[in-house]
């Protein structure tokens, strides 16, 4: 019979699966350094060559963790010792685009950046952009439901995937590629699998959906010096531009002056001191009409009171320079030890559940440092506290001071990272019993033996 390592190897190949040392150097997650501690990665070349895993695994019912591009935030790729860590890496091609349905039909270790260029070549738009475009791979973004910097306008990755192949814990190859908009034939089963994070099963293909490139590109970087300012100006520009907006991304004070002094490579576009600084996108058909209309709208905002100072991207590498800036998550490090949150909740609620955050901190750590930024126009803020202590004992005091005042308020432990084994605590605080009970119901149903991504997402399966 053999071992698992040894069937594997007669399956796939020596080069497909690596154990021991070559194991061991491999990443388990973004910003988790230290060895790969499962007992083999394997990576295979196909959805067949999957399937075949997933039915060794059920065999000798070993654990398997599915991983991408490895930049996940909340330990939902790291596999435990006795675990089977699938690779997709070799999965890599795009297969077709097709510009007149405007699909693009892609393998599940395709980079998020090679989709986006491929679909720029043909003319058209993969709307999905985070900062991290460059090592995500699609079957993550699909096993997420990853966010990002659009979702204002274009939705989570669940609104651009059309059609899905997944490979079931037992091997079976459930192939659901559709490449219909419309499609109200039975369940949708690919919602199943779009933000499980691996534990109902494997993506490995995907049909993603594609939308004309937009001919126009405009961005401002604004002050304001009120929230309820803040949300008036997002009204107002949402409304004065006509359904062309694509981004409201906003950081409070804090966020802007870290990234934007030294040693940050950015300077400030707009003096500090403002409470709060916005920076706004558009995208839409005709730079010269729209550009003109984008300025309209800010002049208007302006003599309303909205704005207190803006600048004005006026080229492709000003605009870029503003998402650089925005995107330089890594200043962060600074202030390390940090925990970083990932909440959702109502834009009415957001300044006084900042409030009482910090009021909470500051009373236990009068020393701490709270960055909050964030996606604000689809109501997702990023929340990174530093209380000068990496304990289990501080994260946890930490956490419950971050997530506890969202539960009142109808909000998310999580907007877009997912739960993975970070979450799964306060999981409780943002789903009802039966919702959970559901969750686990299909996961029993899916993989009776708990063998994909085990303790994960949901804990207490037994």
């Amino acid at each position: 019979m053999g071992t698992i390592e040894e069937r594997l190897v007669d399956a796939l190949g020596s080069d497909a699966v690596l154990i021991g040392e070559d194991a061991e150097v491999r990443s388990t997650g973004w910003g988790r350094p230290g060895r790969c501690m499962a007992r083999a990665v394997v990576r295979p070349a196909s959805t067949q060559e999957v399937s075949t895993v997933l039915s060794l695994c059920t065999e000798f019912e070993i654990p398997v963790v599915a991983q991408g591009g490895l930049t996940g935030l909340v330990g939902a790729t790291v596999p435990g010792e006795d675990a089977i860590a699938l690779s997709l890496e070799r999965m890599n091609k795009i297969e077709s685009v097709d510009p007149i349905g405007r699909t693009m039909t892609v393998e599940a270790g395709v980079p998020l950046q090679a989709v986006q260029m491929r679909a720029d070549e043909e003319g058209l738009l993969f709307p999905l952009d985070l900062g991290a475009r460059g090592s995500c791979q699609i079957g993550g973004n699909v096993s997420t439901n990853a966010g990002g910097n659009r979702v204002i306008r274009y939705g989570m990755t669940r609104d651009m995937v059309l059609g899905l192949e997944v490979v079931l814990a037992d091997g079976t190859i459930v192939s659901s590629m559709n490449k219909m908009i419309k499609n109200n034939a039975g369940y949708d089963l690919k919602h199943l699998f779009i933000g499980a994070e691996g534990t109902l099963g494997v993506v490995t293909r995907a049909v993603l959906r594609l939308r004309t490139r937009p001919r126009s590109h405009c961005a401002a970087l604004i002050a304001v010096e009120e929230f309820e300012k803040v949300t008036r100006l997002l009204a107002a520009v949402d409304e004065g531009l006509g359904g062309a907006l694509s981004a409201f991304e906003v950081m409070w004070e804090e966020f802007y002056r870290l990234i934007t002094t030294a040693p940050a490579k950015n300077q400030p576009p707009l003096e500090h001191g403002s409470p709060y600084y916005v920076l706004v996108e558009a995208l839409g058909s005709d730079q010269h009409t729209d550009s003109d209309r984008f300025e309209s709208v800010l002049e208007r905002c302006y003599e309303d009171g909205l704005i207190a100072d803006a600048a004005l991207a006026k080229s492709r590498a000003e605009r870029d320079k503003l998402w650089e800036m925005r995107d330089d998550v890594e200043q962060l490090g600074r202030h390390a030890p940090t925990f970083t949150f990932d909440v959702s909740l109502g834009i009415a609620d957001m300044e006084a559940y900042i409030a009482e955050v910090r009021a909470a901190l500051t009373k236990k750590w009068p020393e701490n440092h709270c960055f909050v930024f964030g996606h604000l126009g689809d109501g997702n803020l990023h929340i990174v506290v530093s209380v000068g202590d990496a304990s289990s004992e501080a994260r946890i005091r930490v956490e419950e001071t971050v997530y506890g005042p969202l539960r009142d308020r109808g909000g998310s432990v999580s907007a877009e990272h997912g739960i993975g084994t970070e979450k799964q605590t306060y999981l409780s605080w943002s789903r009802t019993p039966e919702e959970l009970a559901l969750m686990r119901l299909l996961k029993n149903a899916l993989d009776p033996k708990g063998l994909l991504n085990p303790g994960k997402v949901l804990p207490n399966l037994e």
